[in-house]
This record gives structure tokens, C-alpha cells and sequence, in this order.
């Protein structure tokens, strides 16, 4: 570890480099245009909007269309085809190309966010992270270009190697381990081994950390066994697992095993993380947008300790971090950071519940410089080398300061009814407050619509457990069906008058068996979904996974047949 004078002295210079970002966000705004112009004007996809070859911010703002990723996919393709060459992509779902360049920003940018971090929190040099980390097997593409998820990518590089695992308790070997299964059980055995080290934990979102308590629960008692023992499990072949295992796991300590039983044999696993990690300061993960469902859950197991969403970033740019990272998880904001990429910004009209997609406006889209406080935006990027929906909450120096509204996807759709990804939210929030007196927990959910008769209805699949135990809660019909009632009414006028009309059938809950999310994920990690970059669907578009759902039902319920 560095000396205490150059730890200081790489604080000043961070908040030093912050403060220049912040105070000097326009200007670089700028910069960043003219030098992604200059790079890329003669491109074929962009030189064809510059037919007199002059390439300036207006003749950009003018002429170059705003697109999805759909648009320029074809351009993407050539270049893993091999028609051209422009770095190594990342990314399994979409491929999106990536440089050394923006790949070493999305690093410094990281590194930024650990030191607004570190100064919340006294970490003494001998602390490390418990940072849950999974990788993925590689894809070639035909033009020979190596295809991988963000963080398998970033594992293997001299950046992760020599920086970030001077701090990272798990050996590089179990990160890229390409069995998670082994991983997972090689990580957690490796934290326990080391408890008085752990001063944080860390994943890239907070599924992983429900998935990494969830396996927990499961295997508690084998990893003891291990510790117990001084002896690996047998299953566990991997050849790096095993050889990073055995500097670690080097002599039975019964004593430590005992410790961890009697934790982990309370009935009620509330604080569990503390109790495990005594010297644990704060949780590290991404818990906004689709992931805020996972943040009562953590607040749970973890006993009060903080909950710190560090930045918020893209396959496509890092947007900005969180320079208070002790606020309220639910109220997080980050700080543009306008050196990434050059973002504009599309006003959306979200006053009185309305669909921020179906309600645009044609403005023109408005630079960083020129956002409004309170107003909702969908941000366009321009890199060097997606689409969300924000709110502006404030201005840090001449920077914005936004919170992520989760893009208003629709989910739902029945006759006239769109739902959205922020109405299902509410609406399931509003629900479970009435299972909080009775101890019940909503651990996650889904939903799909079912169309197979008529009327079609929105079904909900709930996964629930007892806060003081893992075990499944008596489900009382009428509280269920008081949920169905409390999701109904609090969705939106147009979905309320046609449940009225007789145009939606009533709301169908259908509870589901603990560990069946799971299942869930390992459907999707199987279709090519990284665990590390694993978000739980709102709404289900493959009968395969409704019928995994459906496979762990153990319970269903109803709203009225008629909505007064």
C-alpha cells in the first residue's frame, strides 16, 4: 500500500481533477465534440452528413440524425466481419466497440468514484473488499476481434491485476473461473476465511449481491465443513480454483467454523452481513433503476451498514458518480462527468404520471449547458469510439447533477394499457407495505401479459420469504388478494377504465417458491447473460422463462372480478 503522504497527495489531486471536470463542464463539452468530429468526420457513416467536408458542432447538430443501437448496428457488424478494423468490443447482448482510450477513461473514472468514496469511510491500509466478480467465455467474432462482457474484459487486464486486486480479496483465478457456480463458492469460502479483512462489499449490482446471499443460504454449512476441515470440496475442479484455493485454505480452524455455524444457524438472518464481516463500512454496488427493488433486501441482511451506488455508466460512455455517497440509496444523484463522451439532451414530458416515450416533445435536443432544474431528459451519447431517461436534481460548479429514471419501457400491454417499468414499480411498492406488519418480505419480481384467453389480464410473479427465516410465509388469501387490489388501483386511469369496461381481466399474483429468480438468471446467464451484468426483466417475453416461473408456483391470486 502507498504511504499515508502519497495516499493524501492522490486525494488532492482527485479532488483537484473533480473540481476542474465540474467547474470547466461546458468548455470540455466542446472539446469533446471538436475532437470526436475531427477523429471521425471522415468516416463513412459520418462523412456522408458532411457532403462540403466541413465538420463543425452545427453542421452536426443540423445534419447527424439521432439513432439507436438498431441503426447502427450494420456498421458494427462490418467491423466484427472484418470489413474494418476499430479495437476489441465488448459486450454479449449488443457488441459495441471498444478502445484502449475509452476503456482507460471508464478506469480513471472509476477511480474518481473510489476516492469521493473513501473519504466517507476511515479504511485502514490492511482493508480489502469482498468484490463478487464473474466472467464469462470469450466469443470470437469472423474477423478474428475478441468478444467478451465488460467485466470479463476488464479482468484480465494489467489495469485490474496490478491495481484492483492489491484491494480485492479473491483471487484473479476464482474471478476467471468460468463455472460461477465454483466461483461464487471459491469467493465466499476465501472471505470468510479472511473476515477481519473485509472492510467492504462490492459487486457490480445489487442482483448479484441477492443472488451471492441466496447461495449463502445454501451453502453455509459446506463451506463450514471446508473451514472446519482444512480440506476443498471435491466438485471444485477447477484447475485455478484449486491451486489459488490451497495458499488460502491451508490448515483446519474449527474455531472459525464454529463462529460462522452459529451465525449462520440464527433463524432470523437480519444483519447477517455484519455479523459475518464484523469490520465491514459500507456495501458498493449499483442499486438504481431496475436494481432499487434489491435495496429493502440489502438494508435487511446488511444491518444498517450503507449502501453506496459509486457511478452510473453504460456499455456506451461512464455518465457520472455519486459525490454523496451516504444518501439515501433510493435518493441517489450523480454528477455528469464531461470528459466521457459529449451528451445531449431530449426533453420528456413525465408531469401527472404521463409515458415519458409517448410523450416527447420535438425541441431540439440541448446541450449539458443548457438543462433545466426538475425537468425530465432522455440523454443522447456521442462517443469517441443508449437512451435513458433522467431527471436533472441539481448543479454541482458549472456540471449537472441527475438521478436515473429507469427508461419507461412499456412492459405491460393489453387493448389501450401501456404500462410501464415505473408503473409496475409503484404500484408493486405501494403492494407489499401491507406484508411489512406480518414479516413478509418481497424478494423479487416479475411479470408478463397473458393474452391466451379473453379478456387478457397482467400476471405478477412474487418471490417472498419471512424476515426471520427463510421459509416460505403462510399465505393468507385475502392479504394476497388485498395486494392484487392496492397494484390495480395504483395504476393509471387508462388501465382502471378499461378493467372497469370489462376490456382487462382482473390482476393474477402468482407466488412463487424461494430460489426461483435464481433459476431465472440461470436461464439467462445460459442464453449468453453475464452474472455480473445480470438485470432481472420486469416483463417476460419468453415462454421458457414464464414456464420456469410457472414451474415454482405455490400459490395464485386475484384481483376482483369487477373494478368499482
Amino acid at each position: 500500500m502507498a504511504g499515508e503522504s502519497e495516499i493524501k497527495e492522490t486525494y488532492e489531486n482527485g479532488t483537484k481533477i473533480l473540481e476542474d471536470l465540474t467547474n470547466n463542464a461546458h468548455e470540455l463539452q466542446e472539446q469533446m465534440l471538436e475532437e470526436i468530429l475531427r477523429r471521425n468526420a471522415g468516416t463513412q457513416y459520418l462523412s456522408r452528413f458532411f457532403p462540403s467536408g466541413q465538420a463543425d458542432k452545427q453542421n452536426f447538430k443540423t445534419n447527424v440524425p439521432i439513432v439507436t443501437y438498431e441503426d447502427i448496428k450494420p456498421y458494427i457488424d462490418r467491423i466484427a466481419n472484418g470489413e474494418t478494423s476499430s479495437g476489441t468490443s465488448g459486450g454479449q447482448q449488443k457488441l459495441i466497440p471498444i478502445t484502449t482510450e475509452s476503456f482507460e477513461k471508464g478506469w480513471y473514472h472509476h477511480f474518481l468514484a473510489d476516492i469521493v468514496i473513501e473519504k466517507c469511510f476511515s479504511v485502514s491500509d490492511e482493508g480489502k473488499s469482498l468484490s463478487l466478480y464473474f466472467s464469462k467465455p470469450d466469443m470470437e467474432t469472423p474477423s478474428g476481434l475478441v468478444a467478451s462482457p465488460y467485466m470479463t474484459f476488464y479482468s484480465k487486464t494489467n489495469i485490474f491485476k496490478t491495481r484492483l486486486a492489491k484491494f480485492c480479496l479473491s483471487p484473479i483465478e476464482t474471478i476467471l473461473c468460468l463455472d460461477n457456480k465454483q466461483s461464487m463458492f471459491c469467493q465466499l469460502l476465501t472471505g470468510l476465511l479472511q473476515r477481519d479483512k473485509v472492510v467492504w462489499l462490492a459487486s457490480n449490482f445489487a442482483s448479484v449481491l441477492a443472488r451471492t446471499i441466496k447461495f449463502l443460504e445454501d451453502y453455509w454449512r459446506e463451506l463450514c465443513c471446508n473451514i472446519r476441515t482444512g480440506y476443498l470440496s471435491d466438485w471444485i475442479i477447477d484447475p485455478g480454483c484449486k491451486n489459488a484455493m490451497s495458499l488460502i485454505l491451508t490448515r483446519p480452524n474449527p474455531e472459525l467454523a464454529d463462529l460462522i455455524q452459529q451465525i449462520c444457524e440464527d433463524q432470523s438472518w437480519e444483519g447477517v452481513i455484519k455479523k459475518l464481516w464484523p469490520k465491514i463500512k459500507y456495501i458498493r454496488s449499483v442499486c438504481t433503476g431496475s436494481m432499487s427493488q434489491y435495496i429493502p433486501l440489502l438494508e435487511f441482511y446488511g444491518g444498517g451498514i450503507p449502501l453506496v451506488s459509486p457511478s452510473y455508466v453504460s456499455s456506451e460512455a461512464c455518465f457520472g458518480i455519486n459525490l454523496k455517497p451516504l444518501s439515501n440509496p433510493f435518493d441517489v444523484s450523480y454528477t455528469f462527468l464531461p470528459n466521457t463522451a459529449y451528451f445531449e439532451f431530449l426533453r420528456v414530458n413525465k408531469d401527472g404520471g404521463g409515458k415519458a416515450q409517448e410523450t416527447r416533445t420535438i425541441d431540439k435536443p440541448v446541450d449539458l449547458a443548457n438543462v433545466k432544474l426538475g425537468q425530465y431528459y432522455e440523454v443522447v451519447v456521442t462517443t469517441l469510439a443508449e437512451s435513458d431517461v433522467l431527471k436533472v436534481t441539481g448543479f454541482y460548479n458549472k456540471s449537472t447533477q441527475f438521478q436515473f429514471v429507469e427508461r419507461q419501457n412499456v412492459v405491460l400491454s393489453i387493448d389501450a394499457d401501456k404500462t410501464t417499468e415505473e408503473d409496475l414499480l409503484k404500484a408493486i411498492t405501494n403492494a407489499k407495505l401491507i406484508l411489512e406488519p406480518f414479516g413478509i418480505m418481497l424478494t423479487a419480481y416479475s411479470s408478463y401479459s397473458d393474452t391466451s384467453s379473453t379478456p387478457g389480464r397482467y400476471v405478477l410473479f412474487w418471490e417472498l420469504k419471512m424476515k426471520d427465516s427463510n421459509d416460505l410465509p403462510k399465505l393468507d388469501v385475502k392479504i394476497m388478494e388485498q395486494c392484487c387490489c392496492i397494484v390495480e388501483e395504483s395504476f393509471d386511469f387508462t388501465y382502471k377504465s378499461l378493467r372497469k369496461g370489462g376490456a382487462i381481466s382482473g390482476l393474477e399474483l402468482r407466488v412463487v417458491k424461494r430460489g426461483s429468480f435464481d433459476e431465472l438468471m440461470d436461464f439467462y446467464i445460459s442464453k449468453g447473460a453475464s452474472i455480473s451484468q445480470y438485470k432481472p426483466p420486469y416483463c417476460l417475453k419468453s415462454e421458457e422463462a414464464i414456464k420456469i416461473l410457472n414451474s415454482g408456483m405455490v400459490g395464485k391470486f386475484f384481483g376482483p372480478k369487477t373494478m368499482s
